[in-house]
């Protein structure tokens, strides 16, 4: 088999789990195109590994494999305690700060020491 049929299936995998990182608003759907762009790294490193004829790119891709397996398993538990909190796993809808955002624009404080009719 000619290699330029799997570079072209991984690229277009890889495309595709761009476009839903990018895109998708739902946590799950986050984590399957992060699954997406990793399998057509390992697409690709398997057949960089069949044209040279080595091993170091199946070794690369159990790495890859071993890496995508911890990143399910700490995704999912941020994503069910994200739905314990919100009963909601939109992503656009995650605060990534404690403090709550105010209405207005906050006034500049004024300056310590000076007065009203007094200039610095």
């Amino acid at each position: 088999m000619r290699p330029v049929i799997p570079l072209v299936t991984a690229a277009l995998l890889f495309g595709l789990g761009a476009y839903g990182v990018l895109r998708r608003r739902n946590a799950v759907l986050v984590l399957m195109s992060v699954e997406l762009m990793l399998n057509a790294v390992n697409l690709i490193l398997v057949t960089g590994d069949t044209m040279r004829e080595r091993v170091t790119g199946q070794v690369f891709a159990l790495f890859v494999i071993v890496i995508a397996a911890a990143e399910v398993g700490v995704g999912l538990a941020l994503v069910l305690r994200l739905f314990r909190l919100r009963q909601d796993i939109n992503t656009d809808q995650v605060a990534l700060d404690d403090e709550p955002r105010a209405a207005t624009p906050a006034e500049e404080p004024a300056l310590a020491g000076a007065s009203d009719g007094e200039q610095a």
